[in-house]
């Protein structure tokens, strides 16, 4: 898929994300929020879902959670327009609650179809919910700041998943806050171990397919019936 067969399939996406009616959160939003970034990315972002001012002008983390992700992704030296930045649910829960388990299934398609296009090497879970949806079961107090493969199910084929708390909770607790600086900071080497699996991956790929094709030759050949016995008369 070239960058723009990316770009225009997740613009089509976004499209339907924005007159969507699959869940109550349709009823209560301004603006939907599909998301935004560079099509050509390795890297995506996934929140939980858009606040009071994503809400009203409908992109991701531009409220003051999404200051401090912009402060985050300085400390490495990501320029924001270079990953792919959206949430689990495309509509503000009201009141900014949590996001309910039925809202986030009514979105699971959209988030899945996204990672689908983008095939991103790494994608950074922002926030528990967000998290769950890669790593069900785990609590985020425990796995902050770790890696672990992506389930293919989910739209990211072959994914490394770091996990993060959310910028919201870490500008409510400095001590997250730090802690955040750090998670991040191990960004960079994860991208680089993925992208090595990957590689790895699709070089062994090739040569699994051709050592299946010699022994399905062979099998086929010992199936079929033995040949005459060559002529060796010499004449």
């Amino acid at each position: 898929m070239t960058s723009e067969e990316r770009r225009a399939a997740l613009e089509a996406i976004a499209g339907e994300i924005r007159v969507c009616d699959r869940c109550r959160l349709a009823a209560t939003r301004t603006k939907a929020v599909p998301g935004e970034g560079s099509p050509d990315t390795e890297v995506v972002f996934v929140g939980e879902g858009p606040g009071f001012n994503e809400d009203k002008q409908g992109r991701p983390f531009v409220g003051r959670a999404g200051e401090l992700l912009n402060k985050l992704l300085g400390s490495i030296e990501w320029p924001r327009q270079d990953v792919f930045i959206t949430n689990v649910v495309k509509c503000r829960p009201p009141d900014n609650r949590d996001p309910e388990p039925d809202e986030i299934a009514a979105c699971a398609p959209f988030l899945r179809r996204q990672l689908e296009v983008l095939d991103p090497a790494l994608v950074v879970t922002l926030g528990r919910h967000s998290m769950a949806t890669f790593r069900p079961g785990a609590r985020i107090s425990g796995v902050h700041g770790t890696t672990s493969p992506v389930d293919p199910a989910t739209g990211a084929r072959a994914a490394t998943m770091l996990a993060m708390y959310h910028p919201a909770a870490a500008l409510r607790t400095p001590a997250i806050e730090r802690e955040s600086y750090a998670d991040i900071g191990g960004a960079p080497r994860a991208l680089l171990e993925s992208r090595a699996r990957r590689a790895a991956s699709e070089t062994a790929a090739p040569i699994e397919t051709e050592a299946l094709e010699i022994v399905a030759a062979a099998s086929d050949a010992a199936a079929e019936p033995a040949a005459p016995a060559a002529d060796l008369t010499i004449f």
